[in-house]
């Protein structure tokens, strides 16, 4: 039996050469041709979009409501008892977030964080306190030397620089900012309101001014309110116009504040008896009063918030305050807050208005704070108001 004799070399060398010999490119499968894919239509792209944004929405606003309760929960049950008091006062202070103090407190608890002082007994208006001295007309040598030197600064150190018997003056606090006008001549303030368009419509402070071909004005007595949607049309206590009362059976709530035939302003409680004896001629209800007969009233503890209140000076002078609020800035003031800055003014006699959403100083064309409403500026029915000079005498 003959073998093959196999060289070793010449194997590897075969090996070698098929390996380096050049392959062949194997042609790809052909691919199945696509589809060209259809683009969606205008329609359904605007739908995908508006889809997509609502979604965001929905997310955020969930997002930002639990962050929100999460702050009033630390707030409300944290370990400071004074912030938990802030909270739940400014909150029942306002008609449209009222409810809030109630996501995490009982009635009972809600009454004894508000702890109301109990009101004080009326007290009658010292009108002898108010001397309304008659404007003294000039000499020619004290116009000459006013023109040289300037208007003088009052008794209060307040200064008329430009004659139109009017001054605002900003004011600040901790926490809050605002403004006070002082009206130099009380006849020229009365209480602006439409009594034929109670129960159906109000008016905006600036419509106000505009209805009575005013200088000036603020926002007066508060009014019907149901979770914070009213129109401003109905008065939620008595209120008082040249002379004749209305909604009496509303009582006066926490104050009255009336401005009489004589121009001198009261506060107190009073009955339609007694506005009829002191010859009222105009006057809004809330409260609490501020100042009573130069005195500091106890207005007890209370919220943060925007705040509105008129006052008179022993001269006679109305003093009209508004305090921005639920801003970074300005937070707002408390009653306490009100009673010192009126005692600083000299107010003999002071009273706390509507305040909130509702809280607006209009002069000089425009309003001159900032409206703390997140869906605009509220109508009311009854507003203090400042007459063009000379306004009053020719009535």
């Amino acid at each position: 039996m003959e073998y093959e004799e196999f060289n070793f070399d010449d194997i590897m060398a075969d090996v070698q050469a098929q390996l380096n010999a050049p392959r062949e490119q194997e042609e790809p499968a052909p691919r199945p041709q696509e589809q060209p894919r259809k683009k969606p239509s205008m329609a359904r792209r605007i739908g995908r979009f508006f889809a997509r944004l609502f979604i965001f929405l929905v997310v955020t606003v969930m997002l930002l409501a639990v962050t929100l309760y999460g702050v009033m929960y630390v707030i409300a049950k944290g370990p400071s008892p004074s912030a938990r008091d802030i909270f739940v006062m400014s909150v029942r202070e306002t008609s449209a977030v009222g409810f809030l103090a109630d996501l995490f407190f009982t009635e009972e608890e809600i009454a004894a964080i508000e702890n109301k002082p109990e009101v004080e007994e009326y007290v009658e208006t010292d009108t002898s306190l108010i001397n309304i001295a008659k404007p003294e007309e000039k000499t020619e040598e004290e116009q000459a030397e006013e023109e040289v030197q300037g208007p003088a600064a009052d008794e209060w150190g307040l200064v008329d620089e430009d004659g139109d018997g009017i001054i605002i003056e900003p004011v600040k606090g901790e926490g809050y900012s605002g403004y006070m006008m002082v009206v130099l001549d009380p006849s020229r303030v009365i209480m602006g309101s439409v009594p034929s368009s109670f129960g159906g419509r109000g008016y905006t402070v600036a419509q106000m001014v505009e209805q009575f071909d005013a200088v000036a004005g603020i926002n007066a007595g508060g009014f019907e309110d149901p979770e914070g949607k009213g129109n401003g049309s109905i008065p939620n206590t008595m209120v008082v116009y040249e002379g004749k009362v209305y909604y009496e059976s509303k009582g006066v709530q926490d104050g009255f504040v009336g401005i009489d035939s004589d121009n001198i302003l009261h506060v107190g409680r009073l009955t339609s008896k007694d506005i009829q004896e002191k010859k009222i001629q105009y006057g809004v209800c809330f409260g609490p009063v501020l100042v009573s007969n130069g005195e500091p009233c106890d207005v007890g503890s209370s919220g943060v918030n925007p705040r509105t209140a008129i006052g008179q000076r022993s001269d006679g002078a109305i003093l009209m305050l508004v305090i921005d609020g639920r801003q970074v800035i300005s937070l707002g003031a408390t009653y306490q807050d009100m009673v010192d800055i009126f005692m600083e003014y000299g107010a003999v006699n002071a009273c706390n208005l509507d305040g909130g959403s509702s809280s607006l100083m209009w002069f000089g064309g425009d309003y001159i704070n900032n409206c703390a409403s997140v869906i605009g500026i509220r109508p009311v029915p009854t507003t203090f108001l400042v007459l063009k000079e000379g306004a009053a005498e020719n009535e």
